[in-house]
Protein backbone atom coordinates (compact mmCIF):
# COMPACT_ATOMS: atom_id res chain seq x y z
CA UNK A 1 0.00 0.00 0.00
CA UNK A 2 1.31 3.68 -0.89
CA UNK A 3 0.71 7.03 1.02
CA UNK A 4 -1.84 9.10 -0.52
CA UNK A 5 -0.85 12.81 -1.21
CA UNK A 6 0.62 12.91 2.47
CA UNK A 7 2.70 15.91 3.39
CA UNK A 8 6.16 14.87 4.15
CA UNK A 9 7.51 17.35 6.48
CA UNK A 10 11.17 18.75 5.63
CA UNK A 11 12.77 19.18 9.01
CA UNK A 12 16.15 18.05 7.94
CA UNK A 13 19.14 19.20 5.47
CA UNK A 14 21.65 16.16 5.50
CA UNK A 15 24.00 15.26 3.77
CA UNK A 16 24.19 11.62 3.72
CA UNK A 17 26.80 10.19 1.69
CA UNK A 18 29.65 10.49 -0.69
CA UNK A 19 29.93 10.12 -4.32
CA UNK A 20 31.08 6.55 -4.46
CA UNK A 21 27.26 5.72 -3.43
CA UNK A 22 26.57 7.55 -6.76
CA UNK A 23 28.14 5.05 -9.32
CA UNK A 24 27.57 1.45 -7.25
CA UNK A 25 23.38 2.13 -6.13
CA UNK A 26 24.26 -0.09 -2.68
CA UNK A 27 20.88 -1.24 -1.74
CA UNK A 28 21.96 -2.00 1.94
CA UNK A 29 23.13 1.11 1.67
CA UNK A 30 20.47 3.22 1.04
CA UNK A 31 18.70 0.95 3.30
CA UNK A 32 20.78 2.05 6.43
CA UNK A 33 20.76 5.48 5.14
CA UNK A 34 16.99 5.85 5.14
CA UNK A 35 16.62 4.33 8.55
CA UNK A 36 18.80 6.49 10.22
CA UNK A 37 16.88 9.51 8.49
CA UNK A 38 14.23 8.48 9.88
CA UNK A 39 15.86 7.48 13.78
CA UNK A 40 17.04 10.82 13.57
CA UNK A 41 14.41 13.00 12.96
CA UNK A 42 12.24 11.10 15.57
CA UNK A 43 15.24 11.78 17.52
CA UNK A 44 15.47 15.42 16.78
CA UNK A 45 11.72 16.13 16.84
CA UNK A 46 10.74 14.01 19.79
CA UNK A 47 7.61 12.44 18.05
CA UNK A 48 6.64 9.24 19.19
CA UNK A 49 6.68 7.77 15.47
CA UNK A 50 6.35 8.65 11.67
CA UNK A 51 2.82 9.05 11.17
CA UNK A 52 0.99 12.41 12.62
CA UNK A 53 -2.38 13.52 13.25
CA UNK A 54 -2.56 17.37 13.14
CA UNK A 55 -5.00 18.86 15.33
CA UNK A 56 -4.36 22.84 14.36
CA UNK A 57 -3.10 25.74 16.26
CA UNK A 58 -3.72 25.65 20.31
CA UNK A 59 -2.67 25.71 23.66
CA UNK A 60 -3.75 23.35 25.82
CA UNK A 61 -6.69 23.79 28.12
CA UNK A 62 -7.86 24.93 24.95
CA UNK A 63 -11.66 26.36 24.82
CA UNK A 64 -13.64 26.61 21.73
CA UNK A 65 -13.79 29.60 20.02
CA UNK A 66 -16.47 30.44 17.23
CA UNK A 67 -16.24 32.10 14.13
CA UNK A 68 -16.06 35.53 14.48
CA UNK A 69 -16.53 38.34 11.63
CA UNK A 70 -13.21 39.97 11.66
CA UNK A 71 -11.58 36.95 11.72
CA UNK A 72 -8.39 36.11 9.18
CA UNK A 73 -8.81 33.35 6.34
CA UNK A 74 -5.88 31.36 8.67
CA UNK A 75 -7.97 31.91 11.78
CA UNK A 76 -11.30 30.11 9.95
CA UNK A 77 -9.23 27.54 8.89
CA UNK A 78 -7.98 26.57 11.91
CA UNK A 79 -11.16 27.15 13.73
CA UNK A 80 -12.42 24.48 11.29
CA UNK A 81 -9.53 21.86 11.58
CA UNK A 82 -9.92 21.76 15.12
CA UNK A 83 -14.07 21.34 15.01
CA UNK A 84 -13.38 18.07 13.39
CA UNK A 85 -10.18 17.16 15.17
CA UNK A 86 -10.80 17.65 18.78
CA UNK A 87 -14.17 16.12 18.73
CA UNK A 88 -12.81 13.04 17.47
CA UNK A 89 -9.57 12.61 19.73
CA UNK A 90 -11.96 13.42 22.41
CA UNK A 91 -14.44 10.02 21.95
CA UNK A 92 -10.80 8.14 20.95
CA UNK A 93 -9.67 9.08 24.64
CA UNK A 94 -6.89 11.37 24.13
CA UNK A 95 -8.37 14.59 25.34
CA UNK A 96 -10.99 15.69 27.51
CA UNK A 97 -13.98 17.41 27.09
CA UNK A 98 -16.70 19.38 29.02
CA UNK A 99 -19.20 21.48 27.61
CA UNK A 100 -18.98 25.07 28.48
CA UNK A 101 -21.68 26.35 30.61
CA UNK A 102 -24.63 28.51 29.31
CA UNK A 103 -22.75 27.86 26.07
CA UNK A 104 -24.13 25.46 24.20
CA UNK A 105 -22.05 23.63 21.58
CA UNK A 106 -18.81 24.93 23.26
CA UNK A 107 -16.34 22.81 24.90
CA UNK A 108 -12.96 22.92 27.03
CA UNK A 109 -10.59 20.46 25.60
CA UNK A 110 -7.83 19.05 27.12
CA UNK A 111 -4.70 16.64 27.43
CA UNK A 112 -5.57 12.97 29.12
CA UNK A 113 -2.57 11.08 30.47
CA UNK A 114 -2.88 8.72 26.91
CA UNK A 115 -2.88 11.63 25.04
CA UNK A 116 0.25 13.17 26.87
CA UNK A 117 1.85 10.03 25.49
CA UNK A 118 1.92 10.71 22.30
CA UNK A 119 0.98 14.37 21.80
CA UNK A 120 4.01 16.49 20.00
CA UNK A 121 3.89 20.59 19.52
CA UNK A 122 5.96 22.44 17.62
CA UNK A 123 6.04 26.30 17.76
CA UNK A 124 6.24 28.31 14.94
CA UNK A 125 8.00 31.98 15.78
CA UNK A 126 8.47 33.07 12.23
CA UNK A 127 5.14 35.12 11.88
CA UNK A 128 3.55 38.12 13.87
CA UNK A 129 1.86 35.60 15.92
CA UNK A 130 3.49 32.62 17.41
CA UNK A 131 1.78 29.84 16.44
CA UNK A 132 1.03 26.27 18.91
CA UNK A 133 1.28 23.50 16.30
CA UNK A 134 -0.24 20.06 18.09
CA UNK A 135 -0.65 16.64 16.81
CA UNK A 136 -0.55 13.44 17.77
CA UNK A 137 1.54 10.72 16.34
CA UNK A 138 2.57 6.74 16.57
CA UNK A 139 4.16 4.19 14.60
CA UNK A 140 8.22 3.90 14.15
CA UNK A 141 9.05 3.20 10.38
CA UNK A 142 11.31 -0.26 10.03
CA UNK A 143 12.54 -0.27 6.12
CA UNK A 144 12.85 -3.81 4.57
CA UNK A 145 14.18 -3.30 1.74
CA UNK A 146 15.60 -1.38 -1.09
CA UNK A 147 13.24 -2.55 -4.06
CA UNK A 148 14.65 -0.50 -6.62
CA UNK A 149 17.15 2.94 -7.31
CA UNK A 150 16.28 4.84 -10.59
CA UNK A 151 18.70 7.51 -11.79
CA UNK A 152 17.08 10.51 -13.78
CA UNK A 153 19.01 13.22 -15.58
CA UNK A 154 17.31 16.63 -16.23
CA UNK A 155 19.00 19.41 -18.20
CA UNK A 156 18.73 22.70 -16.72
CA UNK A 157 17.87 26.23 -18.53
CA UNK A 158 20.23 28.67 -19.54
CA UNK A 159 22.27 29.95 -17.34
CA UNK A 160 22.67 27.26 -14.50
CA UNK A 161 25.99 25.93 -14.49
CA UNK A 162 25.06 22.45 -14.00
CA UNK A 163 22.62 20.04 -14.55
CA UNK A 164 20.08 18.42 -12.05
CA UNK A 165 20.83 14.64 -11.33
CA UNK A 166 18.24 12.52 -8.84
CA UNK A 167 18.01 9.30 -7.72
CA UNK A 168 14.63 7.87 -7.14
CA UNK A 169 14.51 5.19 -3.94
CA UNK A 170 12.11 2.81 -3.89
CA UNK A 171 11.52 0.67 -0.03
CA UNK A 172 9.40 -1.49 1.85
CA UNK A 173 9.03 -1.29 5.07
CA UNK A 174 6.17 -1.95 8.46
CA UNK A 175 5.00 0.35 11.49
CA UNK A 176 6.11 -0.73 14.78
CA UNK A 177 4.44 -0.10 17.86
CA UNK A 178 1.38 0.66 16.69
CA UNK A 179 -1.40 1.73 19.84
CA UNK A 180 -4.68 0.32 20.33
CA UNK A 181 -6.35 3.81 20.35
CA UNK A 182 -5.33 4.25 15.99
CA UNK A 183 -5.80 -0.02 15.33
CA UNK A 184 -9.64 0.53 17.03
CA UNK A 185 -10.52 3.57 15.42
CA UNK A 186 -9.31 2.66 12.05
CA UNK A 187 -12.59 3.68 10.18
CA UNK A 188 -12.95 7.04 12.67
CA UNK A 189 -9.73 8.25 11.67
CA UNK A 190 -9.51 7.65 8.08
CA UNK A 191 -12.92 9.23 7.79
CA UNK A 192 -11.62 12.54 9.25
CA UNK A 193 -7.68 12.12 8.00
CA UNK A 194 -8.79 10.58 3.78
CA UNK A 195 -5.02 11.26 2.89
CA UNK A 196 -3.96 7.90 4.08
CA UNK A 197 -5.20 4.63 5.67
CA UNK A 198 -4.21 4.16 9.18
CA UNK A 199 -0.83 1.73 8.95
CA UNK A 200 -1.45 -1.57 10.69
CA UNK A 201 1.03 -3.97 12.15
CA UNK A 202 2.03 -7.01 10.44
CA UNK A 203 1.36 -5.35 7.01
CA UNK A 204 4.19 -4.15 4.21
CA UNK A 205 3.90 -0.85 2.91
CA UNK A 206 5.77 0.85 0.04
CA UNK A 207 7.22 4.51 -0.43
CA UNK A 208 9.50 5.93 -2.86
CA UNK A 209 12.52 8.89 -1.72
CA UNK A 210 13.99 10.43 -3.86
CA UNK A 211 17.88 11.88 -3.16
CA UNK A 212 19.90 14.66 -5.08
CA UNK A 213 23.43 14.86 -6.96
CA UNK A 214 24.99 18.12 -5.64
CA UNK A 215 27.71 20.26 -8.07
CA UNK A 216 30.03 17.96 -5.34
CA UNK A 217 29.27 15.17 -6.91
CA UNK A 218 28.08 13.83 -3.37
CA UNK A 219 24.21 13.26 -2.55
CA UNK A 220 21.56 14.56 -0.42
CA UNK A 221 18.29 14.07 0.87
CA UNK A 222 16.60 17.15 2.17
CA UNK A 223 12.95 15.93 3.43
CA UNK A 224 13.80 12.66 5.52
CA UNK A 225 11.06 13.49 8.40
CA UNK A 226 7.49 12.15 9.11
CA UNK A 227 4.84 12.11 7.89
CA UNK A 228 1.78 14.59 8.52
CA UNK A 229 -2.13 14.42 7.91
CA UNK A 230 -4.50 17.02 8.20
CA UNK A 231 -7.95 16.82 8.92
Amino acid sequence: MKQKNSKFIKLLALLIAGSSLVGCYNKEEFKRIIQDGFDNARAKTKVKGDFCYYLGDLRFPYTDEPVKEDDTRGMIWNKRKLSRSLPLFAEIGLLSRQPVEGQSGLYHYDLTDLGREYWHQYIDNRGIRTKYHNEFCYGPIVVERVTDVTKNEYTRAQGYSYNEVNLEVDFDYHVIEVPDWVINNKEKLNSIYPQSDVMLPNESYSHTIKFYVGKDDKLYQDNLSYFQFKP
